[in-house]
């Protein structure tokens, strides 16, 4: 700025000394007019750069006039409302191809090792049938135990990579049937039986967090708005009813796709029902046992070796994309700090917690609706279908029953929605009553050995028994959803009641020896006392009954390393968690030395 002035100067006085030599007049002062206007130019060309630099700068960083903050919320919400949806759906797909591939191979298997033929010329000296045995034992015993490692699989590996495990091993049971062997087959059934509970107690888990997640995207205003105030009670009830109904009606289609291999593969190679049954003399209420007088060779031709590879390997593909879809499709249920958190109370209380909830009267109440949960899947699966289905109509349609009950199933699941409007108790109690009627008619009908105009009566309590089922799993699972809301309790109830069903499932293994009377006696004494205990518990529930939950510890961190909070976390334990119950109620807190300890017991949230 100094030169500028220096040479404004010059250009008004002229030369600094009046004795200086000057040349022609006309060049200097060309010279120095030329001199003058760039000086003068100088000045504004530069304050330009300046402040053409800063309004760059500001179009950069500043405020985009054409941003609107609402309607971005509004996209960023809705992506996040679409990924629950993706995430639902992602593990309805994978929990489906999971139970089909194993159902379906397990059946296909049995039917060949069944055969006396098939085993003598195949495998003569590795005795299959006992080995058949010990694979059914593996897969019904070893679930007993799953309560005790259950919780704390899940949280060591986290709700999505509990379930990626355990459909690995799923995987892992279809491959071991490429080489038939005792050291292949039953530890695979004995690892089967281990996941058993963890996958579909990670899976409930799962789907009640998306419905919970989606309420939050839906409602973001309104918690922003009352950040730290309660949640309305039963707020999210709407999703939870939803979301499990999508789940049920891809699950039940499991029984469905189980079928495949035996229509269209193994049905080509089994004898008619005139050979099959030609021993067989009393069907339905009168038999004893698993179909007594069946005969022993149900193959009118071996499959070739590389027939049978090819289905296992389709199988197998099946089971491989069901392990990518959890991988690639299915999100997080809970943020990396929520996990560290749920793992951080410790592994001695995760292990107790389990039991403790046992305490709380609602849950005591639906221990035998649990049990008639599991008494009746397994029965429909062997006892219906081996002791009516198919002493009346041969093995060769056993396949179509189970069809006509896994479309009615997953049809019938989406009656669980009248919840919307209905209480909640009214599917429950619906599906009750239809297999009540079941259990009586089934109780009192013996069909004829090898006759086909039973059919449709066949098929149609098939299907009417498919819709009890649905609305017997869709109800329980929207009530444990309805009943325990915090997500600090969700993978300890939903194992809680998969245990209890794979104690039923363990107990009809037991019993397949006993007459048949005297199985539907005990569904319908179960089921009966089930509906009574239910009932009970919503009258206690209705009157505002304490109910007794243990006490969730605080998370405990270590000391070292670095731990990033927001400040807005919903970290469990921090201030801003609304939850604080489960019901409209205040649970009773267990304040006993066998307790977890005082400065732990602390309920989170």
């Amino acid at each position: 700025m100094q030169n500028i002035w220096v040479q404004d100067l010059r250009c008004q006085h002229g030369p600094s000394h009046p004795d200086t030599i000057q040349g022609p007049p006309k060049a200097p002062m060309e010279k120095d007019i030329d001199g003058c206007q760039d000086g003068a130019k100088t000045v504004p060309s530069a304050m330009l750069g300046t402040e053409g630099t800063d309004s760059q700068l500001d179009d950069f960083v500043g405020a985009n006039p054409d941003y609107n903050e609402e309607e971005e919320e509004q996209k960023y919400f809705r992506r996040k409302r679409l990924g629950v949806i993706k995430n639902v759906v992602a593990a309805s797909l994978a929990g489906t191809l999971t139970y089909s591939v194993y159902l379906g191979l397990l059946q296909m298997q049995l039917i060949l090792h069944y055969d006396e033929t098939y085993r003598e010329v195949k495998y003569s000296n590795i005795r299959l049938e006992d080995i058949d045995r010990k694979v059914l034992m593996g897969i019904n015993v070893t679930p007993v135990a799953a309560l005790l490692y259950t919780p704390i699989l899940i949280r060591f590996f986290g709700t999505k990579w509990a379930m990626f495990l355990a459909v690995g091993i799923y995987a892992l049971f279809v491959s071991s049937n490429y080489w038939e062997r005792y050291y292949t087959l039953v530890p695979s059934a004995v690892a089967i039986g281990m996941v058993i509970v963890p996958l579909w107690a990670s899976m409930g888990t799962y789907i009640m967090r998306m419905a919970q997640k989606y309420y939050e995207y839906v409602n973001y205003k309104e918690e922003q708005e009352r950040e730290r105030q309660r949640a309305p009670r039963d707020a999210c009830n709407t999703y939870i009813i939803v979301f499990q109904t999508v789940f049920y009606s891809c699950f039940h289609l499991s029984f469905v796709c189980a079928q495949m291999p035996m229509v269209f593969f193994l049905n080509n190679y089994l004898y008619q029902l005139n050979h099959t049954l030609f021993a067989v003399k009393h069907c339905g209420t009168l038999s004893h046992g698993t179909l007594p007088g069946f005969n022993k060779t149900v193959l009118q031709s071996l499959p070739r070796s590389v027939s049978l590879i090819i289905v296992e390997s389709a199988l197998m593909a099946a089971a491989f994309l069901a392990m990518l879809v959890v991988l690639v499709l299915c999100g997080a249920a809970y943020r990396p700090m929520e996990e560290i958190d749920m793992r951080s109370i410790g592994w001695g209380n995760i292990f107790q917690l389990p039991f403790k909830h046992m305490r709380d009267y609602r849950l005591r109440h639906l221990f035998p609706l649990f049990i008639y949960s599991g008494f009746e899947v397994l029965f429909v699966c062997t006892g219906f279908s081996l002791n009516y289905g198919v002493c009346a109509l041969g093995l060769e349609r056993l396949a179509y029953l189970l069809m006509a009950y896994g479309f009615s199933a997953s049809v019938c699941s989406s009656l669980a929605l009248c919840t919307l409007r209905l209480r909640r108790h009214i599917p429950l109690l619906a599906g009750a009553f239809i297999h009540a009627v079941l259990l009586v008619t089934l109780f009192c009908w013996a069909p004829e050995p090898r006759y086909l105009a039973q059919a449709p009566l066949l098929y149609s309590i098939a299907a009417l028994w498919g819709t009890g089922s649905a609305l017997n799993k869709t109800g329980i699972s929207i009530l444990l959803g309805m009943l325990y809301k915090k997500k600090e309790r969700q993978d300890f109830i939903f194992t809680i009641y998969h245990w209890w069903q794979a104690l039923a499932i363990f107990t009809v293994y037991l019993w397949s020896g006993l007459p048949m009377k005297a199985k539907l006696s005990i569904m319908l004494l179960t089921l009966v006392v089930a509906v009574g205990t239910y009932l009970w518990m919503e009258q206690k529930v209705a009157w505002n009954m304490e109910v007794r939950l243990p006490r969730i510890p605080r998370p405990r961190h270590k000391t070292r390393g670095y731990r990033y909070l927001e400040d807005n976390s919903d970290e469990t334990g921090s201030d801003g968690d609304g939850d604080k119950e489960d019901d409209d109620t205040h649970p009773t807190e267990a304040t006993r030395e066998n307790e977890l300890p005082k400065e732990d017991g602390e309920r989170l949230g």
